[in-house]
């Protein structure tokens, strides 16, 4: 169909049998030609619905032709049926698993602290000091995320980190969750150790809550780009998990804190930000097509032990210092 360019506002009245009659919309159902018909005249533009070979045609004056096409391409477009959600997530359980085991790690290694059972020296030995890990102490990147300096900076710590590891743990598998994190808490305390002041030093398990968020936000949000939506929709849980970092990682007790030489503990906001970001492109890389099924094929038990084993390696490194 090829209606002719687009004219001025038409006149009203019935179409003219001295002018060619031009087909604007054709269906097999009358019901779809007279529901636009209906359209055209509100505009002001007359036409008819007629029987023609197996279906129903709408016709206008030849001079409407242009202005009609208008019309009934914006009348579709704005009547265009959403595209469908997509379907749920499949869940993972066994969340509340993987929480408990991060629990049960901070909790036991500041009772180990505590009571003793360690070197007396273990909290200055496997803190984040940039200097120790420029010359070479690696393993701080991850000893620094199992120290706390007081009960609240625990319990802060413990609290967010259930709750995000838990979201993430229902996506990704409470294994797969967990090693994400800890995986990217650690690669994130190694940028600030390698390429932040000297002077540095840091404890505590919050580069690890906002890892977690980081993955859980931008696997949501890769897994979404699969399905035909808005992009409000699609961008949504990472710009929820944006306002979360803003929200909840640039003070309060539930911060990473510096024990600095000037004076009390800081809220370390650049771990934060970079405990998001790592997690947030690792978590956009295991939800890419080509490693998903990969990763599926990991059972959970064995990825939870690597996270766990990569902590334990690194404390034994610390204690033989």
């Amino acid at each position: 169909m090829n209606p002719g360019d687009p004219v001025s506002r038409p006149g009203y009245g019935a179409p003219r049998p001295d002018l060619p009659q031009t087909v604007v919309y054709r269906s097999r159902r009358k019901r779809d030609c007279d529901e636009r018909l209906l359209v055209l005249t509100a505009v002001g533009i007359a036409g008819a619905v007629v029987l023609g070979e197996g279906e129903f045609l709408l016709l206008v004056a030849g001079e409407d032709a242009g202005y009609a096409a208008t019309e009934l391409l914006q009348y579709d477009s704005e009547n265009r049926p959403l595209p469908p959600p997509p379907p749920p997530a499949p869940l993972f359980p066994g969340a509340w698993l993987g929480a408990g085991v991060y629990v049960a790690v901070l909790l036991g290694v500041t009772w180990m602290l505590s009571s003793g059972a360690v070197r007396l020296d273990a909290f200055d030995l496997g803190e984040l000091d940039a200097a120790r890990i420029q010359g070479g102490q690696w393993w701080r990147a991850w000893t620094a995320l199992t120290l706390h300096l007081d009960g609240p900076h625990l319990a802060a710590n413990i609290g967010a980190g259930v709750w995000f590891g838990y979201l993430a743990a229902r996506q990704l598998g409470a294994g797969t969750a967990w090693l994400l994190t800890v995986t990217a808490a650690a690669i994130a305390n190694l940028l600030e150790g390698l390429l932040g002041p000297p002077e540095h030093r840091s404890v505590g398990a919050s580069t690890a809550v906002f890892a977690a968020l980081g993955a859980l936000s931008a696997y949501s949000w890769r897994e979404r780009l699969r399905w035909p939506q808005r992009w409000v929709r699609r961008w949504a849980p990472l710009v929820a998990g944006v306002i979360l970092l803003g929200w909840t990682g640039t003070g309060g007790g539930e911060s990473v804190l510096l024990p600095g030489d000037t004076g009390g503990a800081q809220v370390d906001v650049m771990a934060h930000l970079a405990g998001f970001a790592v997690g947030a492109l690792l978590g956009a890389t295991v939800a890419l097509p080509r490693v998903r099924p990969w990763l599926t094929r990991v059972p959970q038990w064995l990825a939870g032990a690597v996270a766990l084993a990569s902590l334990a390696i690194a404390w034994a490194c610390a204690l033989r210092a």
